[in-house]
């Protein structure tokens, strides 16, 4: 009883002394990503692209990187790409070398693809005097049992790294593919039309988790928005990032966003799905499942036309 009534004068306090809204952009899936193939000038347009409306909004991003995806051996052409991340005064994390499904993989071999998907974004940071500290489930997915889960949290933080949680989640992978697609068959006008439905989308989806957030905890936590390195963000997130703000939105660091009391939540939740952490904290606190209901679903015609033809 007295931890709770001390984590709730914690989380009083965390309300009281922010009344603007706060929240963490995190990128998954470096160096790029995406359902058409890119090669190192296009992947390097993009990441100029992406990047350049991230600093121009001042936003201190982290980017999560497969490192699988840079080759064996690494190519230079996409570690350049990871370099460009940190030219721009952002971080980087692990996401594993080969995007392991952890509800399906032995622990084992889960660990040895996180160890080896540090070994160039160390040494990157290395080289800026950076250490590598966070590291974020492939799929949202952090274990089928408790015991799993706590042994890959007690391995993790044996090799120095805190999990990133994610508090507004989202498909906005569904729209990435549809727009990809649209501009594989040089369909401009259908490209315009999923990239113009995606802010409003995504605008629905935070304010869908500000409702959440207040429900659960009583006041707005600093969030953790999960995004990805594709073109639908390179071409929008100037756009998306105009939303954030006009919502009243500061960008923070992950590690601002994770002082927020509400992280330190008790977190039991060991189901298949890759769900965000507010409703893992639900989940585990038995609320009622009316909670979950609202939640805006991507509109059927965005999903149609991100599916790979026939």
């Amino acid at each position: 009883m007295l931890r709770a009534l001390i984590a709730l004068a914690l989380i009083a306090s965390s309300a009281a002394q922010s009344s603007s809204r706060e929240v963490a952009i995190t990128f998954d899936d470096l160096p790029v990503v995406g359902v058409v193939p890119r090669d190192a000038d296009a992947s390097r347009a993009l990441t100029r692209k992406l990047l350049q409306a991230v600093v121009d909004h001042r936003v201190p991003a982290i980017g999560f990187v497969n490192e699988g995806k840079l080759g064996d051996p690494p190519a230079a052409a996409r570690v350049a790409l990871l370099r460009l991340w940190l030219d721009a005064g952002l971080e980087l994390g692990n996401h594993g070398y080969s995007h392991l499904d952890l509800n399906t993989t032995p622990l084992d071999q889960f660990e040895a693809d996180v160890v080896r998907g540090e070994t160039m974004t160390r040494r990157l940071l290395d080289e800026r005097g950076m250490p590598l500290r966070y590291f974020r489930h492939p799929f949202l997915h952090t274990g089928r049992d408790l015991g799993v889960r706590d042994a890959l949290h007690r391995f993790l933080a044996g090799r120095g790294y805190r999990v990133a949680p994610v508090t507004i989640d989202n498909d906005e992978y569904i729209f990435a593919a549809a727009y990809d697609r649209a501009a594989m068959r040089h369909d401009d006008a259908l490209a315009r039309h999923v990239a113009d439905a995606y802010v409003p989308y995504m605008e629905a989806k935070v304010a869908f988790f500000e409702r959440n957030s207040v429900d659960l905890v009583g006041y707005e936590m600093r969030h953790v928005l999960l995004l990805h390195a594709n073109m639908l963000n390179a071409d929008r997130f100037d756009e998306l990032a105009r939303m954030l703000e006009r919502r009243g939105y500061r960008f923070i660091t992950l590690e601002r966003a994770l002082e927020d009391p509400a992280y330190r939540m008790d977190d039991t939740y060991t189901g298949s799905g890759g769900i965000t952490w507010i409703h893992r904290w639900a989940l585990t606190k038995g609320v009622a499942k009316s909670f979950f209901a609202g939640e805006p679903a991507v509109p059927p015609w965005v999903a149609k036309a991100a599916e790979a033809p026939r």
